[in-house]
């Protein structure tokens, strides 16, 4: 376009006026724009110009100004500018871009480019008369200008007032994004809720709510569980007293303000006037006489500047700190002033203003630090005390790495090598070290620790003299080791360890008994290293004999063919079906080795076998494993200790009770929640003893369960053995008691049949155990040992042959003495064969003269024992009920039972009270059985006792329960069995559960009977506050275990009713939120101190997030269970299962860490390759 289009005329683009030069013709380039075309121009004149004309009332349409036609003069000297081919190849190639842009608002020359470009097409077409066809088609051109994409609005007439423009192009966007952008929707402001149009009474519109309303939510009043309102909570308030009332002086201290007489000298000490008078005063070295003086309010300055003194903490801080100052001596006020630090931690700071406590974190550092300061400086005042030093590990356990702590602690073990409880302590904290952690390395650990003590208890240490209960702490420490190598797969270990220690204190010869522990170990290695037959295995003679043997010239070696010999099972059958995936069969193997090969393997010389033979070298056990373990047991106790121990660990069922009390790190068996027929039978139900440990060769999953009752054949001839062996040991009471224990394993056996209703198994089980009680009841020793006629006729009566049970308790009671109440044994005879014939009972109707009455009557009489006829005189009932009475006072009113001496008739009393209630119960009523129990439990009252774990290392023997627990179980199974048969309140029972429980908070068969009754009841509270306060006051474990499986229960209940298939959900037990609950509880109990290596606890854990289907959760728990108990073998046979994918990686970690892997992977890919 020229810069003068009036004159544009003078020069036509394309025509060059005649009388020009070349050169003035490109002087002059610049006025003319090649673009421009004079017909166009007047064509739009006129169009204007009509317009005007025809709409004079309508303000005519103007258009904006461009910037490309602001800025021709730019576009014109741009093609005067230096720029690249590039850029001009890429502007022609994207035109069209351009014309977008455009399109959004952004300006540029190529518009008119475009119409330019259109113009020229059609004038070719035309023959460049564009005036007149531009005159008499003015409609076309209309429309064909308006199909192209951007045209001007000016050149559009034709259209109406509503001008559109339809965009065919699709924007993706819409596709990448759910709405339209913001800024294309138009803005506005709704006034008001409702919406114009609609019925109010039958539609509504909710809107969602504006940013004003969301503003006003959020500056709602805090609730008092917010985090500013528990800071004000925690903070104590200024204290606030009349001015006029001096009465409450206590509450204040008065500060006195001296005046000095002589102001030099304050001005020589103060300068700057910056301390308090009673300072100066102390500055100058003079007496503060505060009586002279009156009070001054020192409370006012305090608030004023800021500092909120917490008065009731700093005066604690104060009075701990004049507690150590006065006596550094005292043990307990350091510990008391450690843990005050929890208590003043959770408040703010005293020492801190107002800002600081704001801004201030109460971090767990800070803390610790604050208690390892406080340690320090009690063990600066007292450097041979062992508690504070434990004290300190554990602080500094928090923040330390692993190699400075077992630096620390063997520091400390080894300026205390005589301490066995700081030796049980350590020997956990190695054993539960994921990274430090394998086998080999805390064996040997065993070894050194039982090695040190028996050095020390035998004067071999002369620089550390024993302390009291070091032998008891040894067997517990060695009872400890076995259970370690149980659990890590190292049966065999475990094994020879207790055959060793067995021969080593039962079978020593004379002549070594006088040499120290190490030179007695010495002499025992070579008849350990001979091959000669151990404690368990056929032709055993020990130790003593082999040595008077060796002196004459050794054994004349006689070959006996093994006729009965069971040939080994093939690996071939090991595998069931291949089609099982690689996971589910590793198991099966593994769990069948474990059940089969827990036995040391011994070369057989009758089949001239050698070391070589042996096709598994871990099932072969040296005397370097054992040696460092050997120690003496002069106690005679203890001695016996170590054989129930041993018999317990083989699954066999003794009167004593486990060794250690607090030994939760072997519990690794759900079965402490297993009611063994006590729903059936709540009288007579089982008390399953050393529930919650696996024995020997039983290594089952959470979710398979116990699979195989007893031992194979190998096992229960060894333990055939071990009772042979041990009969030669003793004799008379102890040996009725090996007796009595080896019936209640087959009593044992046969109520696992009863659990799984195996009939065929029962059978079979019930003829191998009559066939046993038969031949112990021929030895001449055992004839009249009413305790085994109670168990054999007992047996009889679990099998179902109820008349031949009472023949057996007839015979029995026919043939006793005619003790009366005064035989302990009779007593208990007389009422378990009661409480069976009362189990029989439908109702109380007829009890008067029903079979028990007769038993309980007779009982009474002096006379000889005359079986049942089927009536009762009453005059006997009346005698018998004086008599029981009498009986009952007389012991009630002797010295309190509870010392060890006293066993015996302890059991008597409790024997007595049983059968006395039971009488009452028959003949009178369940009230006055109640209240026979209410009395005898009032007499037998005593102060609570101690908890057995501070007295674990000080008490030898585990004897029967106290007679005040025994009592509580028999009231409590009394009224249960009355609940069964007829109707009466829970409250009693639940009362009285509650007590004992309270005493006893470890006993497994009151929880059992607890949470079953809790299981009857809608509402779950009470329970919850009383399982909370009894985790509170003990360190037992047992009631975090039941805690968690009461709330199980109900979970299961609680779906099962809701899924039930009726048609409908009833919801009788609305609960919510039990998952989060239990697992909440799981967390409380492994940050507990005896739950943290349990690994039972960590057992259920697992299973319950996988049960509840939180997979990923679980895979991290696992990893956390490991690092605390990495020596649980069943645990990693647990992720196995619930983890299938993670085989080989599960197996690694076993290898690494030295766990017993039977079956290694390649020998299960050859297996099924085979």
């Amino acid at each position: 376009m020229a810069l003068f289009p009036a004159f544009a005329g003078a020069a036509e683009p394309g025509e060059t006026p005649a009388g020009r030069s070349e050169g003035s013709r490109k002087d002059l380039d610049w006025l003319s724009n090649p673009s421009f075309s004079t017909e166009d121009a007047l064509l739009v004149h006129q169009r204007t110009t009509e317009a005007a004309n025809s709409t004079p009332e309508k303000s005519p349409l103007i258009r904006t100004t461009s910037r490309s036609e602001l800025s021709g003069e730019s576009d014109s000297d741009e093609n005067l500018k230096k720029s690249s081919k590039k850029r001009r190849k890429k502007k022609k190639k994207h035109h069209h871009y351009k014309t977008k842009k455009k399109a959004k608002g952004d300006s540029s020359s190529s518009e008119s480019d475009l119409d330019t470009k259109h113009v020229k097409d059609r004038a070719t077409a035309s023959g460049r008369n564009r005036e007149k066809e531009a005159a008499a088609n003015l409609g076309d051109t209309t429309s064909n200008l308006t199909n192209n994409r951007f045209v001007w609005l000016d050149d559009i007439q034709a259209f109406t007032a509503e001008t559109f423009r339809i965009d065919k192009k699709s924007d993706p966007a819409n596709w990448a994004y759910k709405s339209l952008y913001r800024g294309d929707i138009a803005r506005y402001k709704r006034k008001g809720e409702s919406c114009l149009g609609i019925d109010a009474k039958k539609q509504c519109i909710t809107w969602d709510s504006p940013a004003s309303q969301k503003k006003q939510l959020q500056r709602r009043p805090e609730r008092y569980f917010s985090k500013n309102n528990v800071k004000t909570l925690n903070t104590d308030g200024i204290p606030v007293c009349n001015k006029s009332s001096p009465s409450d002086s206590a509450a204040f201290i008065p500060v006195f303000q001296t005046e000095s007489s002589d102001p030099s000298d304050t001005t020589e000490v103060n300068p700057l006037g910056i301390y308090d008078p009673s300072t100066t005063v102390w500055l100058q070295g003079k007496g503060y006489k505060g009586a002279e003086h009156e009070p001054v309010n020192t409370q006012q300055p305090f608030q004023e500047s800021g500092i909120n003194v917490n008065p009731i903490l700093m005066t604690k801080v104060e009075e701990y700190n004049k507690k150590v100052r006065e006596n550094p001596r005292d043990i307990n006020a350091w510990m008391e002033f450690v843990s005050f630090q929890d208590e003043l931690m959770r408040g703010p700071s005293p020492y801190a203003s107002m800002g600081e406590q704001e801004v201030r974190r109460k971090s767990l550092k800070l803390i610790l630090e604050k208690k390892l300061a406080i340690l320090e400086r009690a063990i600066e005042s007292n450097p041979s005390n062992v508690d504070l030093k434990l004290a300190r590990l554990k602080v500094c356990a928090e923040f330390w790495e692993p190699p400075a702590l077992i630096k620390e602690w063997q520091k400390l073990i080894f300026i205390h090598p005589n301490n066995p409880e700081l030796w049980k302590k350590y020997l956990l904290f190695c054993q539960s070290q994921f990274s430090t952690f394998s086998v080999s390395k805390i064996n040997g650990l065993y070894g050194k620790c039982l090695t040190t003590l028996a050095a020390v208890q035998d004067g071999s240490m002369v620089s550390h003299p024993p302390l009291p209960g070091t032998e008891e702490a040894m067997l517990a420490i060695f009872i400890q080791q076995c259970h370690f190598l149980r659990q890590a797969g190292h049966s065999e270990k475990a094994v020879s360890l207790f055959q060793a220690l067995i021969d080593f204190t039962f079978f020593k010869p004379d002549s070594v008994k006088d040499l120290p522990t190490k030179g007695q170990v010495e002499f025992f290695e070579p008849f350990w290293d001979s091959g000669e037959p151990r404690i368990g295995e056929k032709g055993a003679r020990g130790w003593r004999a082999w040595m008077h043997q060796e002196e004459k010239g050794g054994w004349i070696a006689v070959d006996k063919p093994d006729d009965d010999d069971e040939e080994e099972i093939d690996e071939d059958e090991e595998i069931k079906d291949k089609t099982l995936p690689k996971w589910h069969i590793w198991l099966d193997i593994e769990y069948s080795r474990e059940a089969r090969h827990w036995l040391p393997w011994r070369p057989d010389k009758t089949k001239k076998q050698t070391e070589e033979d042996c096709e598994d070298p871990e099932r072969q056990v040296l005397f370097d494993d054992l040696g460092p373990s050997m120690i003496q047991l002069s106690n005679p106790d203890l001695q016996h200790q170590l054989l129930y121990s041993f018999l317990q660990f083989l699954g066999v069922p003794c009167i004593n009770k486990l060794f250690p009390p607090n030994l939760y790190i072997a519990m690794d068996e759900n079965n402490i929640f297993d009611n063994v027929l006590s729903d059936e039978k709540p009288l007579t139900s089982v008390d399953v003893p050393l529930s919650g440990f696996n024995s020997i060769g039983h290594m089952d999953t959470m979710l398979r369960g116990r699979q195989h009752i007893g031992h194979y054949k190998d096992g229960e001839e060894f333990i055939q053995n071990v009772f042979h062996a041990l009969y030669l040991l003793f004799s008379g009471k102890e040996k009725s008691h090996l007796s009595i224990c080896w019936l209640q394993y087959e009593i044992s056996k046969v109520v696992q049949c009863l659990q799984t209703k195996n009939k065929k198994k029962l059978k079979a089980q019930g003829r191998k155990s009559k066939k046993l009680a038969k031949n112990l009841l021929k030895a001449p020793d055992n004839r009249n040992d009413l305790s085994l006629w109670k168990l054999y006729a007992y047996l009889e009566w679990l099998l179902g042959n109820i008349d031949d049970a009472r023949k057996v308790f007839d015979t029995a009671l026919s043939t006793a003495e005619t003790g009366g109440l005064k035989s302990p044994k009779l007593c208990s005879l007389s009422l378990l064969y009661a409480q069976l014939e009362v189990e029989l009972l439908k109702s109380l109707e007829g009890a008067v003269t029903s079979r028990a009455v007769h038993i309980l009557t007779k009982l009474t009489e002096s006379g000889p024992y005359v079986p049942y006829n089927g009536q009762v005189l009453s005059v006997n009932v009346l005698k018998a009920r004086k008599t029981y009475e009498h009986a009952v006072q007389d012991y009630l009113s002797k010295a309190p039972v509870s010392d060890r001496d006293q066993v015996g008739e302890s059991n008597q009393l409790v024997n007595l009270v049983g059968c006395y209630a039971v009488f009452q119960y028959l003949t009178v009523g369940i009230d006055a059985a109640v209240l026979i129990y209410a009395q005898a439990l009032e007499k037998l009252q005593v102060p609570a006792p101690e908890e057995c774990e501070n007295t674990g290392a000080n008490s030898g023997v585990q004897n029967l329960p106290s007679a005040l627990e025994a009592v509580t179980l028999l009231h409590t199974n009394l009224l249960r069995f009355h609940m069964k048969i007829s109707v009466y309140p829970l409250n009693p029972l639940r009362e009285a559960l509650t007590e004992a429980l309270r005493r006893y908070p470890s006993n497994q068969s009151l929880w059992r009977s607890y949470i079953q009754v809790q299981g009857k009841s809608h509402t779950a509270s009470k329970a919850r506050r009383f399982f909370d306060g009894v985790t509170r006051s003990t360190n037992s474990l047992e009631p975090w275990l039941f805690a968690i499986q009461a709330e199980q229960l109900r979970k299961k209940l609680t779906e099962h009713v809701q899924r039930a298939d009726v048609g409908e959900i009833y919801s009788t037990i609305p609960e919510t939120g039990l998952t989060n609950r239990i697992i909440a509880l799981f967390e409380h109990a492994i940050q507990s101190e005896n739950g943290t290596h349990c690994p039972l606890l960590w057992r259920m854990y697992l299973n319950f997030l996988v049960s509840v289907g939180k997979k990923e959760k679980s895979k991290g728990l696992f990893y956390k269970a490991i690092q605390n108990c990495p020596w649980t073998k069943v645990l990693y046979m647990d992720a196995i299962e619930y983890f299938p994918d993670q085989l080989q990686e599960t197996l690694d970690l076993m290898t690494e860490k030295e766990l017993r892997v039977r079956v290694p992977v390649e020998e299960l890919d050859l297996l099924l390759e085979v």
